[in-house]
C-alpha cells in the first residue's frame, strides 16, 4: 500500500514522502496513529494544501521536545524491585515502570516514548532511550535496586555483586579471626 507520511517515521521516511508499506502496517499503525494518509489523488492534493501548516506544527513540537530533552537528557531515575541475592529480578522493568519513574520525578513521559533495547531483568544502572519527537531522542539512566540505600550505592559506582563480594570477604575475615582467637586460647590452656 502506498501512503503519504504526515511526519518523520524512523526507518521509513520524512514528512511528505510517498512510500510503499505492507497493508497491515499501514492499516494497524500508520493510519490510526495519524502518521500517514493513503496515497490517492484527493489525499495528495489535501496534503499539498496542508503541507506548510504541518511543517510549522512539526517545527513547533520539535522545539518543545528539544527544550524538554535538554532537561531530561542524562537524568537518572530509581526503580525499586524485589530481586534475588545474585541480582536477578523477580520479573522485569517495563517501559511503563520507566515512564512512571520519570513522571514521579516531574517529567511528562508516556510509556510509548520509552524504548528499551533489551528487557531489564537485573539490578544495576541501565541506559534507556526516550523518544520525545520523531527527531528528538534522549538517553536516561534507570537505577534498578532493592532499596533506596542500595540505589544510592549503585549510583556512586558500586555494583550489587561487588557489595556482596565485600560482605562475603568481611565475613570470611571475621571467621578467620575468630578461629585464630580460639586457637590461641586453646594453646594457652595447654
Amino acid at each position: 500500500m502506498q501512503v503519504i507520511l504526515l511526519q518523520r517515521v524512523a526507518k521509513l521516511g520524512q514528512m511528505g514522502e510517498v512510500v510503499n508499506v505492507k497493508d497491515g502496517y499501514a492499516r494497524n499503525y500508520l493510519l490510526p496513529q495519524g502518521k500517514a494518509l493513503r496515497a490517492n489523488e484527493s489525499n495528495i492534493k489535501s496534503f499539498e494544501a496542508k503541507k506548510a501548516q504541518l511543517e510549522v506544527h512539526n517545527l513547533e513540537t520539535k522545539k518543545e521536545a528539544e527544550a524538554v530533552g535538554a532537561k531530561l537528557d542524562g537524568q537518572s531515575f530509581v526503580v525499586i524491585r524485589s530481586a534475588s541475592d545474585a541480582g536477578a529480578l523477580y520479573g522485569s522493568v517495563t517501559t511503563r515502570d520507566a515512564a512512571d519513574a520519570a513522571t514521579a520525578a516531574g517529567f511528562t513521559v508516556s510509556r510509548t516514548q520509552v524504548v528499551l533495547d533489551r528487557p531489564i531483568k537485573d539490578l544495576g544502572l541501565h541506559t534507556v532511550s526516550v523518544v520525545l519527537h520523531p527527531e528528538v531522542t534522549v538517553k536516561v539512566t534507570i537505577n534498578v535496586a532493592r532499596s533506596v540505600e542500595e540505589a544510592e550505592l549503585q549510583a556512586s559506582g558500586k555494583s550489587i555483586q561487588e557489595l556482596a563480594a565485600e560482605a562475603d570477604a568481611a565475613a570470611d575475615f571475621e571467621i578467620a579471626n575468630l578461629f585464630d582467637d580460639i586457637g590461641g586460647a586453646a594453646s594457652e590452656d595447654a
